[in-house]
């Protein structure tokens, strides 16, 4: 008889998510697996076979685990909520000249807010992922942690769930190495979880080509905003492009014009249809402004401000720099420079292994400039 309470698991079918749910099973945890159908392919007009966490393979794969150790499994077609909150916010980053981020977005608004409103139908007292991070709760607050094993660490992408999910949240696999994960599979007797290959792509561009996905989604797209400039630093004409959402910042492959030095994106402004090309260091920026924000281990920044490490994107390592809380923004000051800070991304602010918070890049400056002192703009 279980003692421990009954968890939902989120459940791909891949091997960090099965492992999760095979740990909570043999804790004695009353264990229902759940695989989220959030997108099938062939709707964006792709032409690649269908693979991850949507696939029927991956559903299979997740089910084949429950049946086998004797606890239920389900498959919820979350593809409209998916399509709401995280394709549309996609698109539409790119048509604001943001850089998105759609794996925080599907995180925040899916794998937590959509898997608990669905254990609270099945009388679920936890959700469980097979995220690498942990969760620690002090002061009265739950704090995401960084996973042990530092080449998978995902906290980075956690950062927008809410005390009140973080509550009812059980990760499973922070405390253990990828490593160990695929011994602890092998010892279990499912190999094939072991000898599975992982996606590293965004799911609903399987291909990689997002300017694809965005003619596909938004055919009048292109001709809206072809024939823009490339311009350089100082605003000088340097070529034609083909539409500012179709580049990000630090971009420097696929910019179909050699300008003679190897150049980058360095800025996307949308009003002029314009993309900045410059050098690499073109790109240092000292500070920038975060908006948005989710606060986890404290309520709000001490006024005097909190010496952090802030990631800029997922595989970063971090800076060294100071935060400081203007109202609803986050100004940040690092204190060495940071190369291809793009607007749209996340920031992550970490003290030690815990995320303080984060939120979305605004804007971001270099000393001196004229953003470096503005609180209030729009964005």
């Amino acid at each position: 008889m279980t003692t421990k309470g009954r968890v939902l698991v989120a459940m791909s079918g891949g091997i960090d998510s099965s492992v999760a749910a095979v740990l909570l099973h043999e804790e004695g945890y009353e264990v229902i697996g759940m695989t989220m159908k959030t997108w099938d392919y062939a709707s964006s007009g792709g032409t690649k076979k269908e693979t991850g966490c949507c696939s029927l393979d991956s559903i299979n794969d997740a089910r084949h685990i429950a049946v086998s150790l004797g606890f239920p499994h389900y498959i919820l077609d979350i593809r409209e909520e998916f399509g709401d909150s995280v394709i549309d916010y996609f698109t539409q980053e790119y048509v604001e000249g943001r850089t998105p981020n759609p794996c925080v977005m599907c995180n925040t608004h899916i794998k937590w807010d959509a898997l608990l409103r669905r254990a609270d139908q099945l009388g679920c007292d936890f959700i469980a992922t097979g995220h690498y991070a942990q969760i620690r709760h002090e002061n009265g607050r739950y704090v995401i942690s960084k996973g042990v094993d530092n080449l998978k660490d995902q906290s980075y992408v956690l950062w927008g769930v809410s005390q009140e999910s973080l509550a009812r949240t059980i990760l499973p696999l922070g405390h253990l190495t990828k490593s160990r994960i695929r011994e602890m599979a092998t010892e279990r007797g499912f190999v094939d979880l072991v000898n599975k290959s992982e996606s590293y792509e965004i799911c609903f561009v399987p291909d990689n080509d997002y300017r694809g996905f965005l003619k596909r989604r938004l055919p009048d797209l292109e001709e809206s905003v072809k024939g823009g400039n490339f311009v350089d630093q100082s605003g000088k004409i340097i070529g034609k492009h083909e539409g500012y959402p179709f580049y990000t910042i630090g971009q420097r492959k696929g910019l179909g014009k050699a300008f003679g030095f190897p150049a980058f994106v360095t800025e996307i402004r949308k009003e002029t249809n314009e993309v900045v090309i410059g050098k690499l260091e073109d790109l240092n920026r000292t500070g920038m402004y975060v908006g948005q924000l989710n606060l986890q281990k404290y309520a709000q920044i001490p006024e005097r401000g909190i010496e952090t490490i802030t990631k800029v994107r997922y595989k970063d390592p971090g800076t060294e720099g100071h935060i400081v809380q203007l109202g609803d923004k986050i100004k940040v000051e690092f204190h060495d420079e940071v190369s291809g800070i793009a607007p749209g991304q996340a920031a992550v602010f970490y003290e030690g292994d815990d995320v303080i918070g984060g939120g979305w890049i605004l804007k971001s400056f270099q000393k001196g400039s004229v953003f470096e002192h503005i609180q209030s703009f729009t964005v």
